[in-house]
């Protein structure tokens, strides 16, 4: 059993200065090492903290002079508490949404060596979802097919919540400098820790939503979020089934694209023809067309099912130590 002393707790503080005491109020009691990351913070939520825990050997402060993003602050973090000896490092929003006494349950399974990473999941309970705005619901389910699709896990939802925890043995192999410093970070975290076969598992959870306000503008960041996850989904693909191994897959793939695409457009060229000749389309080239097409989406099909079975099993951490 790992002791509260040898987990930290990443805190990025942006904008949350009516928050953070309160919260750090109930963390402080608990043992954990606390980095609170003032991200170059206008209400200066890193000296209110120093203000009020100045005492407190559990708390520091690391400061940006320039913003970065959740994600910059969180890489920072991690860097002091991996360079701390931290064994495991939890990241917890500043606005008071996630409940930190849930950490002993999320970090549980890294303890137990069942996990590399562990996630919030909030849409387990589906009575306790009738607190979250219906926008949050549908925006939420489109983004996890998505991430889905570009990280690879396909057995885990709510891929943007911020309550995490991971190995600080893994942290520490994971390309900090290439992973995205704003709000793509969390889906960007998923696709890294795919490409080195990290086991993540998703902790059920509650969502407590007040009169707190986010700072994501939903307008700008979907399409970020859309070309972000398309490039890593086609990253992905060549990383993990052309360029480190090669399996059936990756023969159905390009296959089932090309015959699917040589179909539908061999179909829209003899459609085009009949439309402007006036002559039926003899059955054979209605047959020649619609055969690639049912042919590749089988192929694509089960590119896909052999894409969901392959999704980590046996933590790595373990050998990382």
């Amino acid at each position: 059993m790992i002791s509260n002393g040898n987990v930290a707790v990443i805190i990025p503080a942006y904008k949350v200065s009516a928050y953070i005491v309160d919260l750090l109020d109930c963390l402080n009691d608990m043992g954990y090492l606390i980095y609170v990351v003032d991200d170059c913070c206008p209400e200066y939520s890193g000296k209110l903290v120093e203000s009020k825990f100045c005492h407190s050997k559990n708390v520091s402060v690391i400061y940006h002079r320039d913003n970065q993003g959740v994600g910059g602050a969180v890489m920072s973090g991690y860097r002091k508490a991996i360079a701390d000896g931290a064994e495991i490092l939890v990241k917890l929003d500043g606005d008071g949404q996630m409940n930190p006494r849930l950490i002993p349950r999320l970090i549980k399974p890294i303890e137990m060596g069942t996990a590399d990473y562990v996630k919030g999941n909030r849409f387990y309970n589906l009575e306790k979802l009738k607190m979250m705005p219906v926008n949050r619901i549908i925006g939420n389910a489109a983004l996890s097919f998505i991430t889905k699709l570009s990280s690879g896990y396909w057995n885990i939802y709510d891929p943007t919540n911020g309550f995490t925890a991971i190995d600080s043995a893994l942290a520490r192999n994971l390309p900090f400098e290439k992973i995205s410093k704003r709000y793509f970070f969390e889906s960007d975290m998923l696709f890294r820790l795919n490409t080195v076969r990290a086991v993540v598992q998703d902790m059920p959870m509650d969502a407590h939503y007040g009169d707190e306000k986010s700072n994501m503008r939903i307008g700008k960041i979907i399409p970020e979020f859309m070309y972000k996850n398309l490039r890593n989904l086609f990253k992905r693909i060549f990383y993990n089934y052309y360029l480190r191994d090669m399996t059936i897959g990756s023969l159905m793939l390009p296959l089932g694209t090309a015959m699917f695409l040589w179909g539908f457009i061999f179909g829209i060229l003899k459609w085009q023809l009949a439309m402007t000749s006036g002559l039926n389309t003899p059955i054979g080239t209605v047959m020649i067309s619609v055969l690639p097409i049912v042919l590749g989406m089988q192929f694509i099909l089960a590119f896909l099912n052999e894409d969901i079975s392959s999704v980590p099993a046996k933590p790595i951490s373990v050998f990382l130590k």
